[in-house]
């Protein structure tokens, strides 16, 4: 049994925040990492054109700005630079291969016992900690939505975190499912490379530049959300016209208010509504079921295909509502589970790092 004072689960973007903060407030802390490196998806799992969405004032890790010659909106391969360098400023040094089982408090000794598993010499090992924090990440957990028939797909099926570059889908019909930041850039991706391309988008977005998105969250610090709103609407209209024809609609809720609201981004365009324009993206609807390499959406359209005590809810998300989602019961914390990206984690790990230093000169047990 190793005891800790502060035991922090993830050594993605979020866990190496809340390592940084601690250690300015010289608290003892040990994070484990259930891969074998730092920030796993970015190095391991990031398709090649990925940038940023967000400018990199937005994108700060705390205490260790960007050089001063960093583009605005940064690389995958920068990022991971960033992260290697950051750890390497703050001697962040997690324990990689070790993946938490289980966490239960003790209410008599006020203390966290946790159990995990070293995947390197295959062995169980327990920490005793006063405060735990989770940083495991949003999408620690790739999910294949289930369709019906999607078994009977000859095809390949992939998560857009195996997803790397679409050289090798030249020529082949590609449905991607999904319409956020991923799906639509994977798509314009595939396209470019080309596949013919096809993408499912079943609800309603919005799709803003890059440049509105900055606008927009420097706006937000000064101005009431509605305001801002409706500028990138209006905005947006003039930019992209009416997509409706298209089968893109608006949410009725403004971009600002709905990330806010319910944590959903806007889609951040890098192409692909040009592509959609001109018809070399193709957008469908829901699908409805899949026979074979033929998918049916909910249009009746069939079109043939090659490839294709917790203080977190069901879905490993806080129950909490931002902003006073970070903090649980007991010593439980939560880092860079707000939905918000990174903008969000640099306040979160603070927001951590205070409240145990606090904790601590109150003399709680």
């Amino acid at each position: 049994m190793e005891n800790v004072v502060v035991l922090i689960v993830g050594a993605r973007p979020a866990g190496l925040a809340t390592a940084a903060c601690l250690s300015k407030f010289s608290i003892p802390y040990v994070i484990v990492e259930r891969q074998d490196c730092s920030a796993s998806p970015w190095c391991k799992r990031a398709y090649d054109r990925l940038k940023l969405h967000l400018a990199k004032e937005f994108c700060e890790l705390p205490h260790m700005s960007y050089l001063v010659d960093a583009p605005t909106y940064i690389p995958k391969n920068t990022f991971v630079k960033y992260l290697d360098d950051y750890i390497e400023r703050f001697n962040i040094q997690p324990k990689y291969l070790t993946n938490v089982e289980s966490s239960t408090y003790d209410n008599d000794k006020k203390r966290w016992s946790i159990v995990a598993h070293d995947m390197t010499t295959c062995t169980i090992v327990k920490f005793r900690a006063k405060f735990l924090v989770v940083a495991s990440g949003e999408n620690s957990a790739e999910n294949i939505p289930m369709i019906l028939g999607l078994q009977s797909f000859p095809g390949d099926v992939i998560h857009f975190s195996s997803y790397k570059s679409g050289k090798s889908y030249s020529g082949k019909n590609v449905l991607v499912v999904g319409s956020g930041n991923s799906g639509m850039e994977i798509s314009y991706d595939l396209a470019t490379h080309g596949a013919n391309t096809s993408i499912v988008i079943r609800s309603p977005i919005h799709v803003m530049t890059k440049e509105l998105i900055r606008l927009g969250m420097t706006l937000a610090q000064r101005l009431p959300l509605n305001l801002v709103d409706n500028l990138l609407v209006m905005s947006a209209k003039f930019i992209f016209g009416d997509l409706s024809r298209q089968g893109i609609t608006r949410p009725k809720m403004g971009p600002m208010t709905l990330k806010s609201a319910t944590g959903k981004s806007a889609v951040i365009d890098v192409g692909t509504v040009g592509l959609i324009k001109k018809g070399i993206i193709k957008v469908q609807g829901g699908i409805s079921k899949i026979m074979g390499n033929i998918v049916e959406f909910q249009c009746s359209k069939e079109i043939s295909f090659d490839d294709g005590e917790s203080m977190l809810n069901g879905n490993g998300l806080p129950i909490k509502e931002y902003p006073n989602h970070w903090k649980g019961e007991n010593g439980l914390y939560c880092a860079g589970l707000a939905r918000r990206g990174l903008a969000s984690i640099a306040v979160d790990a603070k927001n951590i790092a205070n409240d145990i230093i606090y904790v601590m000169g109150s003399g709680s047990s």
